[in-house]
């Protein structure tokens, strides 16, 4: 690990691929798009988490990275390019 690992020493509790946990992070907003409504809230590591809360499955989401920043405009803009790839049929991601 010391060959790879930049920053200091490592943390001995580390697991690899895995973002620390961030206290609770209060919903930053939530906002109707195309009828459709998410929340979004920061995730911890400079990006933001969407919670579709009109889906199919009230987890179901999706996160984007770098996001700091952002107007809501570009949240929105996200938000719908996330919708234009939902499969009708069964309201998931479609397979490409």
């Amino acid at each position: 690990m010391k060959e790879t690992y930049r920053g200091g020493d490592p943390d001995p509790g580390a697991e690899p691929g895995l973002t620390p946990a961030a206290e609770e992070t209060p919903v930053e907003a939530i906002v109707e798009v195309d009828g459709e409504r998410f929340s979004f809230q920061p995730d911890g590591s400079s990006g933001t988490h969407y919670t579709w809360l009109t889906g199919p499955d009230p987890d179901y989401g999706f996160s984007s990275s770098p996001t700091t920043g952002w107007t809501a405009h570009q949240h929105v803009a996200n938000i719908r390019d996330f919708l234009s790839q939902i499969d009708p049929a069964t309201g998931y991601l479609g397979e490409e």
